[in-house]
C-alpha cells in the first residue's frame, strides 16, 4: 500500500495537484481557529460549555468546529450550497433560466455568476443573525462575550464573515480547478475530519472518569466499523444494464460485436442529498435559534426542529428522498443515454432502440434510486438513534454516525477514484491490485 501511494508523488502533475490541495485546506484550517473581531473568548467558551448540543452540533459539524469559535469561517461553505439548490431549483421552474443551462459552457458560468452573487445575500443575512446572537451571550459568571455590542460589531461581523465563506468558495472552486477532487466537498470533509480526535478523546476521558464501561468502548467501535463498511458495500452497489453493438464498419475497418453493461450505481446521487437537504433544514432552524430570545415563536420552531425530535428527523428523511431523486434527474438523463446507443449501435437485449430504451433505463433508475434514497435517509439519522439508544454525547453520535460518515466515506472514494485514474493513465497500479475503484456512475 505505501508504495502505492509513493507512486503519487512520481507523477509530476498529480503531485502538483495533491500538494495544492492539501496546501488550501492547510490553510483552510488555520482560518477556522481566527476569531472574529469584538469576541471575548474566555466568554464564549465558558458559554458553549453550558450550551452544547442539539442543533449547534450539527451546524458546528459542518463549518468544521468554526462556528463554536465565532471565527471568519463560522458559516463555513453551507451558504454556498444553499444559494446552489436555490438556483437548480429555479432552473426547473424558470424558462429563462432553464434556457441559460442549455447553453454549454457559456450559461453554466452565468449561472455560476448569479450563485455567487445570492451566496453573498445569504451570507449577509446568516452573517446578521449570527452577530444578534453573539450580542445575546453571556457566560456562567455573566461576563458578555461581546464586550460593546455596538452597530460597529453587527457589521465588522457582517463582513468578516461574508468575506471568510467567499474566500471559501473561491478555495471549492480552485481545488476543483487545479487540485484533485471536487473541492467543495473535500472542505466539508476536511472540517468533519478535523473534529475526528477531539470526539474521541471526549470519549476516552469519559471512560477514564467511570462514565462509561471499557466494554462500552467496544461496542461504539464495533458500530463504528459496522457504519463503515455498510456505507462502503451500498456506495459500491450497481446494477449493470447489458449492452451490445453490432458488427460496423468504419472506414476500411470492421469492428466486431461487443456485449458491455450501463453501471447504474444503488446511489447514483452519492453525498449531495445529504448536504443539500441538511442546508435546507439548519437554515431556518439556525435563524430561529438566532433570534429566538427576541421573538418567542422563532424559539419554539427551533425547539421543534432540534435534531432528536420526530419532526426534525422525518422532514430531514422527507428532503433527503427528494433531493436523491431531485439530483439524480439533473445529472442522469436516460434520453441522452438512449440517444448516444442509438449512435453508436447499442442496443439493450430486448429493448427497441429510442424511446423503449429511454422508458426502460428510467424504470431501472427509479427501482434503484427508491432503496438508495432510503439508505440515505437511514444513514442520515443513525446519529440520533445511536445518541437515544447508548446515551453518549451528541458531539461523539454526530462524529461516528451518519451525515458525517457517509460524507467522509464519499469522498475519500471519490478522491481515491480521481488519484487512481492518473495513475492507470500514466501506467502506474492503481490503489487496488484486482479491479479498480467504482466512482458514481462506473
Amino acid at each position: 500500500m505505501f508504495e502505492k501511494l509513493l507512486n503519487i508523488f512520481k507523477v509530476p502533475d498529480l503531485r502538483k495537484r495533491v500538494f495544492f490541495t492539501v496546501a488550501i485546506l492547510i490553510i483552510y484550517r488555520i482560518g477556522a481557529h481566527i476569531p472574529t473581531p469584538g469576541i471575548d473568548i474566555t466568554a464564549l467558551k465558558g458559554y458553549f460549555e453550558q450550551h452544547s448540543g442539539g442543533l449547534l452540533n450539527l451546524v458546528d459539524m459542518f463549518s468544521g468546529g468554526a462556528l463554536k469559535r465565532f471565527t471568519v469561517f463560522a458559516l463555513g461553505i453551507m451558504p454556498y450550497i444553499s444559494s446552489s439548490i436555490i438556483l437548480q431549483l429555479l432552473t426547473v421552474v424558470i424558462p429563462a433560466l432553464e434556457k441559460l443551462s442549455k447553453e454549454g459552457e457559456l450559461g453554466r458560468k452565468k449561472i455560476n455568476q448569479y450563485t455567487r452573487y445570492l451566496t453573498v445575500v445569504i451570507c449577509a443575512m446568516q452573517s446578521y443573525g449570527l452577530s444578534i446572537w453573539m450580542k445575546s451571550m453571556y457566560a456562567p459568571n455573566g461576563s458578555p462575550v461581546v464586550p460593546n455590542p455596538t452597530l460597529a460589531f453587527t457589521l465588522i461581523t457582517m463582513l468578516t464573515i461574508t468575506s471568510g465563506t467567499i474566500l471559501l468558495m473561491w478555495f471549492g472552486e480552485r481545488i476543483t480547478e487545479r487540485g484533485i477532487g471536487n473541492g467543495i466537498s473535500l472542505l466539508i470533509f476536511a472540517g468533519i475530519v478535523a473534529q475526528f480526535p477531539s470526539a474521541f478523546m471526549e470519549l476516552v476521558l469519559k471512560i477514564k472518569l467511570g462514565e462509561f464501561n471499557p466494554v462500552f468502548l467496544i461496542v461504539v467501535l464495533g458500530l463504528f466499523v459496522g457504519i463503515i463498511a455498510f456505507i462502503i458495500y451500498i456506495e459500491q452497489g450497481q446494477r449493470r444494464l447489458p449492452v451490445q453493438y453490432a458488427q460496423r464498419i468504419v472506414g476500411r475497418k470492421v469492428y466486431g460485436a461487443q456485449t458491455t453493461h450501463i453501471p447504474l450505481k444503488i446511489n447514483p446521487a452519492g453525498v449531495m442529498p445529504i448536504i443539500f437537504a441538511s442546508a435546507i433544514i439548519l437554515f431556518p432552524a439556525q435563524i430561529a435559534q438566532f433570534i429566538g430570545q427576541k421573538v418567542p415563536i422563532f424559539s419554539k420552531i427551533a425547539l421543534m426542529f432540534a435534531p432528536d425530535t420526530f419532526l426534525y428527523l422525518f422532514s430531514y428523511g422527507i428532503l433527503i428522498v427528494f433531493f436523491t431523486y431531485f439530483y439524480t434527474a439533473i445529472t442522469f438523463n436516460p434520453k441522452d443515454l438512449s440517444e448516444n446507443l442509438r449512435k453508436f449501435g447499442g442496443f439493450i437485449p430486448g429493448i427497441r432502440p429510442g424511446d423503449n430504451t429511454t422508458k426502460y433505463i428510467e424504470k431501472v433508475l427509479n427501482r434503484i434510486v427508491l432503496p438508495g434514497s432510503f439508505f440515505l435517509a437511514f444513514v442520515a439519522i443513525i446519529p440520533s438513534i445511536i445518541q437515544m439508544w447508548l446515551n453518549i454525547p451528541a458531539s461523539i453520535a454526530y462524529m461516528m454516525g451518519g451525515t458525517s460518515m457517509l460524507i467522509t466515506i464519499g469522498v475519500a472514494l471519490d478522491t481515491m477514484k480521481q488519484i487512481e485514474s492518473h495513475l492507470i493513465m500514466r501506467h502506474y497500479d492503481g490503489f487496488l491490485k484486482k479491479g479498480k475503484m467504482r466512482g458514481r456512475f462506473q
